[in-house]
């Protein structure tokens, strides 16, 4: 094959109008990245009939001009950002978890293919789609995961601290709120066992630690201050076990709850139901499947537990049965069983626009 031969072949397609010898595109599938993005568009019978690597810059006022179509996406960085945009444009966005897209991958990986496959994905009938968030939503997720990452570097510094001062003689209590009582104390008392140069460090670490403790509380407040003004995150507090920082993780995942057919497939999205493991016809249930969002699960499994330490003085209908549970199974496994209970009546008041009736009788 001469070179220009192959120049020929892999010209991009450019798009055109529907005629009789060429069906019009319907479905563009764009691999996302920071700078280059790739699109291949097909007609309704699957055809490919476009290819196009397009920059940064030439994207929106390639779509702008672009007849409404439907577009697929992986949901990855970026993507919901470039989903309202298209939307702007009167463009049907639909984004799809990557793994999966990756089984329409033919042969090997490069983009194109990737906006092949997603291209072919998103035409499926039985295909799960991931809800676009808006602005509000984002901002809101954005405040956890600068908390969670406060958390971390704070519990990495108390453990920093520990382990420094035990090579000294000095022990102090686990726990964060243990150290945030005992270490100043510690330091003072036994000061003798320290050297200037030592005590000057330890005393920066501390300053590092109430720093770290001043920024969690602002971002504390910022969510706290949201979950009172939002009517959905108000919605969801008269949950048991339910606070400000739960319902608005909850808010910012869940743009649509009523996306998922059932409380049961919230459980399951949020990886709170058992992991199947079954054939030839007979069932084998494993452990929670542990899918989805991680940092939602761990918060609903921490109000469940909340919920279980409480659970002997009242007498509603639900804490006999958690009692029980309790009894049977242990405080794990109904810490797991309350959480998946939470999250269906998360989904039910999400799709209802109700508040949660404790019942009593």
């Amino acid at each position: 094959m001469s070179h220009n031969e192959f120049k020929k072949i892999s010209e991009p397609i450019e798009p055109q109008e529907a005629s009789p010898m060429k069906p019009a595109m319907n479905v563009l599938g764009i691999d996302i990245a920071k700078h280059v993005f790739h699109a291949v568009g097909m007609d309704n019978t699957g055809e490919i009939v476009f290819r196009k690597r397009l920059s940064r810059h030439d994207l929106i006022p390639f779509m702008a001009k672009l007849p409404p179509v439907l577009i697929g996406m992986e949901a990855c960085g970026g993507a919901h950002y470039w989903a309202r945009r298209f939307r702007e444009h009167g463009h049907n966005v639909k984004l799809m978890a990557p793994q999966f897209v990756k089984p329409y991958v033919k042969s090997n990986k490069n983009d194109s293919r990737d906006a092949e496959a997603i291209a072919e994905a998103v035409t499926r009938p039985t295909m799960r789609f991931v809800p676009i968030k808006d602005v509000d939503q984002q901002d809101i997720q954005a405040l956890h995961r600068v908390r969670e990452r406060l958390i971390g570097e704070r519990t990495a510094l108390v453990n920093e601290v520990h382990g420094l001062l035990h090579e000294y003689g000095i022990v102090i209590p686990k726990g964060v709120a243990k150290f945030r009582q005992a270490v100043i104390g510690k330091l003072e008392s036994e000061k003798d066992k320290l050297t200037s140069l030592s005590q000057e460090m330890f005393w920066k670490l501390i300053e590092e630690f109430a720093g770290l403790e001043k920024q969690l509380a602002y971002y504390q407040e910022k969510l706290e201050a949201l979950a009172t003004t939002h009517p959905e995150c108000q919605r969801l507090m008269t949950i048991p076990g339910v606070g400000p920082l739960t319902a608005t993780a909850l808010v910012a995942a869940v743009s649509d709850a009523s996306a998922f057919k059932n409380g049961r497939q919230f459980a399951a999205w949020l990886g709170l139901v058992p992991r199947q493991h079954s054939t030839g016809g007979k069932d084998r249930l494993l452990g929670i499947s542990k899918r989805g969002d991680s940092y939602l699960r761990k918060l609903l499994v921490h109000g469940a537990r909340t919920t279980i330490r409480w659970v002997g003085r009242k007498t509603d209908r639900r804490s006999p049965w958690i009692r029980q549970l309790v009894e049977r199974r242990g405080k794990n496994r109904t810490a797991v069983a309350v959480a998946n209970k939470n999250a269906r009546i998360v989904w039910a008041l999400l799709t209802s626009h109700q508040d949660y009736q404790l019942a009593t009788g």
